[in-house]
């Protein structure tokens, strides 16, 4: 097989499969927050400040976003013969580094462990590699040219694929993984 290679500029907050994501990670736990200071607080005041604290984070962490990353996510993907690499661009992967090691130098100035780990396991990430023989589960979304591979419990990566290489990277993955797409995964040979 000839390596195959593409970048690809992915809208954050227009993006599904990232908003899903975005909402398991964030949406969750800050959902539960909000659910327990509102029926924690009776009718406090102050419960409603706590809450418009929680929204003004969001809302500048969306602002820090925009501005820094220009709301986009910078990838770049190679598959060869080995498996599947997914890495931030370079540009987009240096001001990654800048940001993630802030977070640990301000964790460590606040002993905050937290965002120790934080910065540490997102720089650990800018780049991941999965070998065709780790791939356990494979789901294509045809519609937004994009293909979601898994490996183990915290091992997964997002194909974001263009219209054109959608269909090729999508045959290459069937025959490498034997995992079909929806329409075919009944009519395994």
């Amino acid at each position: 097989m000839e390596k195959l290679q593409w970048q690809i500029s992915v809208p954050i907050f227009r993006n599904t499969v990232i908003l899903k994501q975005l909402g398991l990670a964030i949406g969750i736990p800050f959902g539960l927050v909000v659910i327990v200071v509102a029926l924690a607080s009776g009718k406090s005041v102050y419960a409603i400040y706590g809450l418009a604290l929680i929204a003004v984070l969001f809302l500048l962490t969306w602002l820090l976003v925009m501005a820094i990353f220009r709301g986009r996510y910078e990838a770049e993907f190679s598959m060869d013969d080995y498996g599947v690499v997914c890495r931030t661009q370079a540009k987009q992967a240096g001001k990654n580094r800048i940001i993630n090691r802030l977070t640990i130098a301000l964790g460590l100035l606040s002993a905050n462990a937290t965002a120790v780990g934080s910065g540490m396991m997102a720089q650990a990430r800018q780049e991941v590699f999965l070998p065709w023989k780790r791939i356990s589960k494979v789901k294509y979304k045809k519609r937004s040219y994009t293909i979601l591979l898994r490996a183990g419990l915290m091992e997964q990566i997002a194909l974001f694929c263009t219209a054109d290489n959608y269909p090729q990277l999508e045959r290459e993955l069937m025959l490498r993984t034997g995992h079909l797409s929806g329409k075919d995964a009944g009519r395994i040979p």
